[in-house]
């Protein structure tokens, strides 16, 4: 392969040229969106949160070992001398401050077992000691006998603790559970660098190359094929489960990157720009490290793993109580749908979820029964629709049509709080919606939600004006950027309110 990007353009006829016939066994010889190398199905949390858990189980595990150890000292917990408790109380965070110091805490795609055993030790021992050596000194925290068998437990906890994180991590890293799925955007030399820097991690999953100048590109930049122009990228099927797009066409280029950018940037997938020397920086881009080179995120942000795992957490715990809490009244609801007219239960109808993927909504049935409606929306709602049963006007009202999607929120499409899921296709004044605003894509970038922002602010049930579509978008964009575990919280206690009495025409 060429080392600079203009040889690699030179070089891609005799590439084409000389590439086996098996590998890419289609009519002009090239790869084709057949060829795109497997997406990974990926953990629920990544590395960083990997990092936070691993800490977490280690101050909490030292911190029982400690207490329990006072508690042997046969004085009461609240009696203790402050002298003889201080050691004890400095056991944990002295202990998990080395392990970090001696990087145990940062488990490398490419780290051996034994080398991160090491840093345990090394950073364990180094806490341990020093601890030991400072109550030996001030006769602080009682028998020195006593601490010193407590610090030994302590070590060999951690040593034990640290022998599962790290199996556990190797584990996920050969299943390929922790990469995430990348595409590329230009067949340069930056990303045959990028590339090859990754192959010795396996941080990032790059399925597939795309070139804007397919005529000019190789059939494939160190095995990863060059499948596509932009139209194909944009077309392909599967663009929901890309977590990045990284571009890597040169910033001197920049006309060309413009342009690319501009395409891309109304995806709700993240976009990159991969940076070289040069001081190019799109406006209102963040700067941020993919594979260990100069990034900048023009579309999207990096995310906040920390954040995406609380906001799971909160998801299971507050929507399992809720399912559980319904149930009955779910039950009395389903009742009555059977009653009311003959049909199914459930309305499960496409909609587009995170990444604008694809999902099945759930929802009690509110109008008679429609197989076509429930691959999108064919005529938005209108007061006094005749489509509504008599049932249907009441769960409308009340929004209680919208309790079964908390089994997609259990299911991991959904979320509590987000931007409300609208259905494939939908249209308002006959055009649909996504081309009515230049960045409703960017509602998707985070789950949609039972309740949202938009919803507890007036803009809730069929939009049938460009402006209302706009309105709505305004909003959602609003809570994709303040989204937090409070703000999340605010939504959920004000929704009651807001949603109960919702207008016919939902």
């Amino acid at each position: 392969m060429s080392n600079t990007a203009e040889q690699l353009e030179l070089d891609a006829p005799e590439a084409r040229a000389s590439a086996p016939a098996h590998l890419y066994p289609h009519e002009d010889g090239r790869p084709s969106l057949d060829d795109i190398r497997p997406l990974q199905n990926q953990f629920v949390i990544d590395r960083k949160t990997i990092r936070v858990l691993a800490r977490a189980i280690d101050i909490a595990g030292l911190s029982l070992l400690a207490l329990f150890s006072v508690s042997g000292l046969g004085i009461p917990v609240a009696d203790l001398p402050l002298g003889v408790a201080l050691p004890y109380m400095a056991l944990p965070v002295l202990t998990v401050w080395a392990l970090k110091s001696a990087g145990a805490y940062r488990f490398p795609f490419t780290e051996k077992i034994l080398d991160h055993m090491a840093k345990v030790g090394l950073g364990s021992s180094f806490a341990l000691a020093g601890l030991l050596s400072f109550s030996w000194l001030t006769g602080l925290g009682g028998s020195f006998l006593y601490l010193s068998g407590t610090a030994m437990i302590g070590g060999i906890f951690l040593m034990s603790a640290h022998a599962h994180h790290v199996s556990w991590t190797k584990h996920l890293i050969r299943k390929g559970r922790l990469s995430e799925n990348v595409v590329i955007v230009g067949a340069t030399d930056t990303a045959s660098q990028l590339i090859e820097r990754n192959s010795k991690d396996r941080e990032l999953n790059i399925v597939a190359i795309f070139d804007d100048r397919l005529g000019r590109a190789p059939m494939d930049i160190n095995g990863i094929p060059v499948v596509g122009t932009l139209d194909d990228l944009l077309a392909w099927e599967d663009l929901p489960n890309v977590d990045r797009i990284i571009v890597t066409v040169t910033t001197k280029a920049q006309n060309r990157v413009r342009l690319l950018v501009e395409r891309l940037r109304y995806l709700p997938n993240r976009v990159v720009l991969l940076l070289d020397l040069d001081d190019y920086n799109p406006e209102g881009a963040s700067l941020a490290q993919v594979a260990e080179s100069p990034a900048a995120y023009v579309s999207g942000a990096p995310e906040d793993a920390r954040r995406a795992f609380i906001k799971r957490i909160s998801d299971v715990v507050i929507g399992g109580m809720m399912l559980i809490a319904f149930a009955p009244v779910m039950g009395i609801i389903a009742l009555l749908i059977r009653m009311d007219s003959p049909g199914p239960v459930f309305f499960k109808q496409k909609r587009h979820g995170f990444n604008n993927k694809v999902i099945r909504v759930w929802k009690f049935r509110t109008m008679r029964p429609d197989s076509l409606a429930e691959e999108g929306i064919i005529r938005q709602v209108t007061s006094e629709d005749d489509r509504v049963t008599k049932i249907g006007k009441f769960l409308r009202r009340t929004s209680l049509d919208e309790l079964p999607q908390l089994i997609n929120i259990l299911k991991g499409e959904m979320s509590l709080v987000g931007p409300r899921p609208h259905a494939v296709g939908m249209t308002t004044e006959e055009t649909e919606v996504h081309h009515l605003v230049g960045d409703y894509a960017h509602r998707h970038r985070v789950k949609p939600g039972l309740t949202g922002w938009a919803q507890i602010n007036g803009s809730r049930g069929p939009v049938h004006t460009a402006e209302l579509v706009r309105e709505r978008v305004r909003l959602d964009m609003e809570y994709v950027n303040r989204s937090s575990f409070w703000f999340d919280l605010y939504v959920m206690l004000m929704t009651a309110p807001c949603l109960l009495g919702d207008g016919n025409d939902r």
